[in-house]
């Protein structure tokens, strides 16, 4: 099958949260705007971004309460204020994710009272509500509940709401109104802001370019909702849980921790949570990453009390009956594979047999023999080529830090380049590779060394936190050279 990607194209890599602005994190705003204007004045035509759903304290994105929620900290309050239901000196100080939070709260009563008096917003309010009646009421009451019990884990709840109970269901949803009411109307929020900030993208032409985790958190709604889908007992734990194996990352592999997937059930109702899942998130950008796509093939199934990656087991995954039955209820399927480490050739014949680009990353490029996948001179067309990526330092952060000999070999390869000439070096053979989609780090734009790290991979810890202090003034040079080079090679 054919790349679904129609032509080179280029993009900058840059999280929500990293959007400079009044908040305590990037939000849906002017700010974001302005990003895409900027993008676009340098020839870049799709923004890559992490995933939306609301996060746990530690503020991973792959880790999120819902598979379909968005996250409210990412709503401009800034727009509550225009609505009428905030005042403007609620939010002149909302630097910390609690007063964000509180700040919301005072809104959602007026919104209400507005819903009761204005019917075209009453009625888009109730088209929201159908049109995600699949998750939204459970998210809803599970966010609920999450507050009421100051954010224990839902296994850790009175048993008659940990397990379900119809009647303890109902009246929890009675009495807990106020709170789920809070919860919808953050979410409806996100929607309108997200959806327009979306078409404003696609006046400029520009792609938004999301990312799918492959599992789930087990403490979240999805696995609250309907736990006879995932590896998880009669009281919530995990019998269980992901990970990988050792390998040259690891020589102990690694425990994620997520339940694993129970695929008999979900392939025999026809996987109708996946579909639901991919169906929402395409709802909101035109192409989408499945990070640790090789688990669709086989997995690493790791027993529950083990502390590390060693003891396990792979199993085979319903990847090709998945893929086909998405690809049938929704079309094309505009997915890019995250298929880095250790790949087998039934991972690779799984990702070619549906046309999925996979990925390239050239700070793994200097390794090993001349057979090294990410090196230039072996790139396919059909693939995704990355200067680093949000789990990798910055290309100024990696290049100083490693080896003179592989320094010295970068730069070889890099055209015999002078290592005063990094990370724009770099930044240029991504964008001359074959591949149709070159991405790069809004961190390497800017020529930022380590102390510009996003994520550390294992780690909990200052991660998720890097921000633009601003976003760079049309015309600069940052801009100009990004223009010339996607001009020079075919990019715009």
């Amino acid at each position: 099958m054919n790349s679904w990607i129609d032509r080179r194209r280029s993009a900058v890599l840059l999280h929500i949260t990293s959007l400079p602005g009044p908040f305590h994190k990037g939000v849906l705003g002017p700010e974001a705007k302005t990003f895409i204007d900027r993008i676009d004045e340098a020839g870049f035509t799709v923004w890559q971004f992490l995933p939306l759903g609301p996060t746990h304290g530690h503020g991973s994105p792959y880790e999120s309460l819902s598979s379909f929620a968005g996250n409210p900290d990412f709503i401009d309050l800034r727009e509550c204020i225009q609505r009428g239901w905030l005042d403007e000196c609620s939010i002149q100080r909302c630097d910390t994710a609690e007063l964000h939070a509180a700040i919301r709260e005072m809104a959602a009563p007026v919104f209400w009272q507005q819903v009761a008096k204005d019917a075209k917003l009453a009625n888009d309010l109730e088209k929201f509500r159908k049109a995600h009646s699949y998750w939204l009421e459970d998210f809803a009451l599970f966010s609920a509940l999450k507050s009421l019990y100051t954010d224990r884990a839902w296994w850790q709840w009175p048993n008659d709401l940990r397990d379900r109970n119809p009647d303890a269901i109902e009246r929890a949803r009675d009495e807990h109104r106020d709170l789920i009411e809070q919860v919808i109307f953050e979410q409806y929020l996100f929607d309108c802001q997200w959806h327009e900030l979306k078409a404003y993208a696609e006046s400029k032409e520009i792609q938004l370019f999301g990312d799918l985790p492959i599992y789930v958190a087990h403490d979240s709604a999805d696995v609250w909702a309907s736990r006879e889908n995932f590896t998880v007992n009669s009281k919530g734990l995990c019998t269980e849980v992901a990970g990988v194996p050792p390998d040259y990352f690891s020589a102990t592999g690694q425990r994620w921790g997520n339940p694993l997937y129970c695929w008999e059930p979900r392939e025999k109702e026809g996987f109708s949570w996946w579909t639901e899942r991919v169906r929402q998130q395409l709802e909101r950008m035109h192409m989408m990453r499945i990070d640790h796509f090789r688990a669709l093939e086989s997995f690493w199934v790791i027993p529950a009390e083990s502390e590390d990656g060693i003891i396990g087991e792979w199993r085979q995954a319903p990847g090709d009956a998945l893929l086909q039955t998405l690809q049938n209820k929704l079309g094309k399927l505009p997915l890019i594979a995250e298929d880095l480490g250790i790949i087998t050739d039934e991972v690779t014949a799984l990702r070619q047999k549906f046309g999925l680009p996979g990925m390239k990353i050239l700070q793994f490029a200097f390794g090993g023999d001349d057979d090294n996948p990410y090196l230039p001179k072996n790139h396919e067309i059909n693939s995704v080529v990355y200067t680093g990526t949000h789990d990798n330092d910055t290309t100024m952060g990696w290049f100083t830090g490693t080896d003179k000999e592989t320094r010295k070999r970068v730069l070889a390869e890099l055209g015999d380049a002078k290592a005063e000439d990094m990370p724009w070096a770099l930044i240029e053979c991504a964008l001359a590779s074959v591949a149709k989609l070159a991405v790069i780090p809004m961190q390497d734009l800017l020529e930022l060394g380590t102390e510009a790290k996003f994520n550390t991979p294992g780690t909990l810890d200052n991660n998720w936190s890097w921000r633009l202090q601003e976003i760079p003034e049309a015309g600069c040079c940052t801009w100009k050279m990004s223009r010339q080079l996607n001009r020079l090679y075919k990019r715009i």
